[in-house]
């Protein structure tokens, strides 16, 4: 079964959870390892998130891609508190049992607020941060974000959805829809997903947000990534992250919603290649 499935790979037990993910490409160079935290849509995992960039940023780096615990194919503990200490402890979790010291990190959305909180907790774990559509400051919760949080399963709620996701139309085709609508409802998936944001759901985007002083003090070389038509997370939010982080760089993709490693995955894949290879910076 896994053999038929692109999106179960390995797994191994990281701060206790069982979690399945892809390990591709090695250290060459320049390039060290870089981890890549998905987003939280339903059905999501990281093989559907970073499929069209994982093999081009294996060409210069090894590369790792969990699923975070209540998403894609890692286990589900009965009784899991969905927080962010939880995701923490199984991203370190897993750097521990991959006998990784020191990664790179991007961070999608959802992802984006956990890599945060990653870096400001464990600083000399990660090397450089990209964050991309992130979450992890305060904002005011978009009808957007509301409505992916707020999912019921139907094909039709998916289609509205991916429409929300992406600027290009022609990206969200009924297939494709169908595809991430079977995805939602594979056991336990939609379970977890509603328990993890029920309403009112402006308390989930405050619990995600790390403290400005906090962000301010990272001094971690940091690229901010942001499709200018975003519909889900608002480009401000990059903005903040530009101004608040010293040591960072802003790069805003027009014609471009909510799916940037997607929409624009060859410039995604090479723009995050060139940060993670070039030499460090003053």
């Amino acid at each position: 079964m896994a053999a038929a499935n692109p999106e179960i790979a390995q797994s191994v037990s990281a701060g206790g959870i069982v979690t399945n993910y892809h390990d591709v490409g090695e250290k060459v160079g320049a390039g060290g390892t870089a981890f890549l935290i998905h987003g939280s849509g339903p059905g999501v995992s990281a093989w559907a998130n970073w499929r069209l960039v994982l093999p081009v940023l294996a060409e210069k780096m090894r590369v790792v891609a969990p699923d975070m615990v209540g998403f894609g194919f890692s286990e589900r503990p009965t009784g899991i508190r969905y927080d962010m200490d939880t995701w923490v402890k199984q991203a370190v979790g897993l750097m521990d049992a991959l006998e990784i010291e020191q990664t790179d990190l991007v961070g999608n959305s959802f992802g984006g607020a956990l890599a945060l909180a990653l870096a400001i907790r464990h600083p000399k774990r990660v090397r450089r941060l990209v964050l991309m559509g992130s979450v992890g400051v305060p904002f005011e919760i978009t009808p957007g974000l509301d409505a992916v949080w707020g999912y019921t399963p139907s094909f039709e709620e998916m289609r509205k959805l991916l429409d929300l996701f992406a600027y290009d139309r022609n990206l969200v085709n009924d297939e494709l829809a169908r595809l991430r609508y079977e995805a939602s409802i594979r056991p336990g998936f939609q379970e977890s997903f509603s328990a993890m944001f029920p309403a009112p759901r402006q308390r989930w985007v405050d619990a995600m947000a790390s403290k400005e002083a906090d962000i301010r003090a990272l001094q971690h070389e940091t690229l901010v990534i942001h499709g200018r038509e975003d519909q889900v997370i608002p480009l401000s939010n990059s903005l903040t992250l530009a101004q608040w982080i010293s040591r960072s760089q802003l790069h805003v993709f027009g014609r471009c919603g909510h799916w940037t490693q997607i929409e624009h995955a060859a410039r995604f894949a090479q723009l995050v290649s060139n940060f993670f290879t070039e030499p460090e910076r003053g």
